[in-house]
């Protein structure tokens, strides 16, 4: 493990890099790197503490950037008590990245084979080497939204390596089909919509009219990409934050074919930053099931009658046709898209659980829906969860939340 250490003002951060096998099955077979960075307050740098593994949501993004012990918020709460690893997963960030150039130099089933990698038991396995690396017997894990996921999977498949777990907006449905899950979330979106336009009624108007400008005419975003009606449509994403439907109305004022306005709608579809977040939603989901573009095929009649409905989380085939940085990916993106995935959690395991578990699920959660984080909580032997409708899906970066979950492990 290759490390470096240096003090930005009140910390004192090391960052690792890490070599893994790409399978874990195959350990003599192919390495890539994985990249973490080690967080401690400088006043606490000698002392004897904890860790605390934070797994960040997606997939397809990497770990936060600390650029003090109060940003992202919920920082200084953990640093209180934890040294906190800030993990790259793998394809992101600074970890041996996923690309485009990497789909082109692959014939499209060797490229699903890869990308098959990528779920969250291989991230799992990751952490482990980490763990191991690191010298360090147990340690606690916080897992945000797709970090979730993976928090259960860590709890399903070594628990003895784990003190403490604390998941927000991440409990993911156990038994539930895909199809189950991407209809709810379209129920919940039709909410977030109506809630939208009741607030900016302007908005909707507004939106219809870009919808049939787009139609009609070959409007191109900064990138190059044409900005099509469906594209459009994605902006529904934001609303499952805490000011996103702020953020979309601020974005629709601007003036239509405005560089401003092309600009923060590429901006707000970060599908090509990370192509992983694309390619590999839906297996996010598919617990022992092939996804067959779920989202595309349980789409209520609703959004073909009304163009200002919106779409969320949501990934649709037609994006690897009109988003030019998906495009290297669309027959592998086919073929594991008929994938049968084996299965991340283990119920038995979670049934017989032993680990302290707090979990904090929002009620108005667009993205993980509340009704199987319920479930999925009774299933799990001892974890406490916290409902609540004081936040949206990114409740944790309020600052307010792991505090509340460390108290109910703790107590």
């Amino acid at each position: 493990m290759q490390s470096i250490t240096y003090r930005p003002p009140g910390l004192r951060v090391t960052e690792h890099t890490l070599q893994v096998p790409l399978d874990h099955a195959r350990p003599e077979g192919e390495r890539i790197e994985v990249f973490a960075r080690a967080v401690v307050l400088a006043e606490k740098a000698d002392a004897a503490l904890p860790w605390l593994l934070y797994l960040q949501g997606g997939p397809g993004f990497e770990g936060p950037r600390p650029t003090s012990a109060d940003s992202p918020a919920w920082l200084r709460r953990a640093l209180a008590d934890y040294r906190v690893l800030l993990l790259d997963q793998r394809g992101m960030g600074r970890s041996t990245p996923v690309g485009p150039d990497d789909a082109r130099a692959l014939a499209p089933a060797a490229l699903a084979e890869r990308l098959a990698l990528f779920r969250a038991d291989a991230i799992v396995r990751d952490a482990e080497c980490f763990r191991q690396a690191l010298g360090i017997d147990r340690w606690s894990v916080l897992g945000q939204s797709f970090g979730g996921f993976c928090t259960v999977s860590y709890l399903s498949m070594f628990p003895g390596s784990l003190r403490e777990a604390f998941i927000t907006g991440g409990l993911p449905p156990l038994q539930a089909g895909i199809d189950e899950v991407y209809r709810d979330t379209y129920r919940s979106l039709q909410q977030k919509t109506a809630a939208h336009y009741e607030r900016y009624p302007q908005d909707r108007e507004r939106l219809r009219q870009l919808v049939a400008r787009l139609a009609a005419d070959d409007v191109r975003l900064p990138g190059g990409d044409r900005l099509t009606p469906q594209r459009l449509r994605q902006l529904g994403l934001l609303l499952g934050m805490g000011t996103g439907s702020e953020k979309l109305h601020h974005l629709l004022e601007l003036p239509p074919g405005s560089p401003a306005f092309l600009h923060d709608v590429e901006s707000a579809s970060p599908f090509t930053r990370n192509p992983l977040y694309a390619v590999i939603h839906e297996a996010c989901y598919a617990n022992g099931q092939a996804s067959a573009w779920s989202a595309q095929r349980v789409m209520p009649a609703a959004w073909a009658e009304d163009p200002t409905l919106l779409t969320g989380e949501h990934v649709f085939p037609w994006m690897f046709d009109e988003f030019a940085g998906l495009a290297p990916f669309r027959e592998a993106a086919h073929l594991l898209a008929q994938r049968p995935w084996g299965p991340l959690y283990d119920p038995a395991v979670l049934a017989a659980n032993e680990v302290p578990c707090a979990a904090a699920i929002y009620v108005d959660d667009m993205y993980v829906p509340r009704a199987f984080s319920e479930q999925t909580a009774r299933q799990i032997r001892g974890l406490r969860p916290w409902i609540t409708n004081e936040f949206e899906h990114d409740g944790l970066h309020t600052g307010q939340v792991l505090g509340r979950l460390i108290e109910m492990v703790r107590r």
